[in-house]
């Protein structure tokens, strides 16, 4: 019992005894009044603390970007970009650095795959294992016995004979001479192996003639030569394979013997033709490429080139269409689902800026895209602070188009590498801190009400002591 009447004594919260409250409290109107304010202050304090608590505030700071290792001096690039008129067989993907230094990029992933005239995807384009051997000194002496056609003839050879095999060329392109010869060569044998059948007919369009060029126009020969197959029964929405094979007297004609065989019923029709077996077709139907990959870069100013390149073609830079569509371009290693739910909106949105984004060419100048790209490497903290920071690299872009008659059509994507870091992170009031502030609403409220209270009754007190001594007049 001792202990329990010492722990009393030391009670904070000592209560009147219930037969005196009655007696020593006493009920007024202004204190009525005050402890309503009171009441509906601390409920106005208290929405307005929860709602700070339930708020996650946010700050951001910049600073030096110090690499910690050799592997920091990299940054991985990531791209995937259509061309809807640029072959998969020229296609090119270089990555050069300020100084100029080609190959810059230290080790690349790079694929490709045939898209048709209505961007659907063919197949995987396969790079060739040993390059291809074409004739260059094969000698025609007899006569020419392929087909010239122009603009005014071509339609009515195209639907008189089931299949025409078209040799588009120019007469200064350097492969294009080299070709005339095995091409007549093989049209010479065709006739011969297969004396009047008029169902398989060879033939050749000068791009540069007058009579042809809008022929070359409709049918976007852009590379010379190019070998384009026409089938009796096409029409407006039909797709011609061109031939990407060896340019010889032997591949050419076990080429165009397979067409005569699918008049025949003899093989399958088919718009790819794989006539050597090597497992990379002699002729296709795609006439767009997609191309997608990802290179690791050192972190200095560079350049992305992608173009057309060829070491058997010509082109004519005039009508060469490079227009696109990124669909993709990012820096660093793909971020994961839930990293993507960590960043927030505005960083989100900054890592693809370009993503999406569609750039056409004039058909009849040359245009050259160029997109500049100014890279920062942003570090998210996650509001729990329990977690390593999410790290991505957003960009800020500005694309530009040149028009210059002489120019190679080209789309070149500059990018520079900012030597900063941009540190975001997130906060939310810890809960310690939230009752704190919420018993020092409760008992600050409580305190100055019962001052303020005190300070009315004293003023009505003295109020009526002077009424009663009849000092108010």
């Amino acid at each position: 019992m001792s202990v329990l009447q010492s722990l009393k004594s030391v009670d904070f919260y000592r209560k009147l005894k219930k037969d005196l409250q009655q007696e020593l409290t006493e009920a007024s109107l202004p204190g009525a009044t005050l402890s309503v304010v009171a009441t509906v202050v601390m409920l106005g304090l208290f929405i307005a603390e929860f709602n700070s608590y339930m708020t996650v505030t946010s700050e951001s700071k910049v600073v030096l970007d110090h690499f910690e290792s050799l592997s920091d001096d990299t940054l991985q690039v990531n791209f995937n970009v259509t061309f809807p008129h640029l072959k998969c067989d020229f296609a090119s993907v270089d990555a050069t650095n300020f100084m100029g230094t080609h190959d810059a990029g230290l080790s690349a992933r790079v694929s490709k795959i045939r898209l048709d005239k209505d961007g659907r995807q063919i197949n995987k384009f396969e790079e060739r294992t040993k390059p291809l051997n074409h004739a260059t000194e094969e000698k025609h002496d007899g006569p020419a016995t392929s087909l010239v056609l122009t603009s005014d003839t071509f339609e009515a050879a195209h639907h008189r004979h089931d299949v025409m095999i078209v040799n588009f060329f120019a007469p200064w392109c350097h492969w294009c001479q080299k070709l005339e010869p095995v091409w007549e060569k093989s049209t010479t044998q065709l006739s011969e192996k297969f004396p009047g059948d008029e169902r398989l007919q060879m033939a050749k369009v000068d791009c540069t003639s007058k009579a042809s060029e809008s022929l070359c126009i409709k049918n976007r020969i852009d590379a010379f030569p190019t070998i384009l197959v026409f089938r009796k029964d096409d029409t407006g929405s039909s797709l011609h394979e061109s031939y990407h094979g060896e340019r010889s007297v032997p591949a050419i004609t076990a080429w165009s013997e397979n067409f005569l065989a699918q008049v025949k019923n003899q093989v399958p029709k088919t718009r790819m033709v794989d006539s050597d077996k090597d497992g990379v077709a002699d002729s296709h139907h795609g006439v767009g490429c997609m191309v997608s990959g990802l290179l690791h870069v050192q972190r200095a100013p560079g350049m992305l080139v992608m173009q057309a390149v060829s070491d058997g073609h010509e082109f004519n830079w005039e009508t060469m269409d490079v227009s696109h569509t990124v669909n993709h371009l990012s820096f660093g290693p793909f971020l994961s689902e839930r990293a993507w739910t960590i960043i927030p909106p505005h960083i989100a949105a900054a890592v693809g800026s370009l993503d999406d984004h569609q750039f056409a060419s004039d058909q009849h100048i040359p245009t050259t895209h160029e997109h500049s790209v100014k890279v920062v490497r942003h570090e998210v903290t996650p509001s729990s602070g329990r977690r390593d920071p999410v790290v991505s690299y957003g960009y800020v872009s500005h694309s530009n188009n040149i028009q210059k008659v002489g120019e190679v059509p080209t789309v070149r994507i500059s990018y520079d590498i900012l030597p900063i870091i941009v540190q975001y992170s997130s906060q939310k009031q810890a809960f310690y801190h939230f009752i704190t502030n919420l018993c020092a609403i409760i008992g600050g409220v409580f305190t100055v009400a019962g001052i303020a209270a005190s300070l009315v009754d004293k003023g009505m007190a003295s109020l009526q002591k002077k009424q009663e001594l009849g000092k108010l007049g």
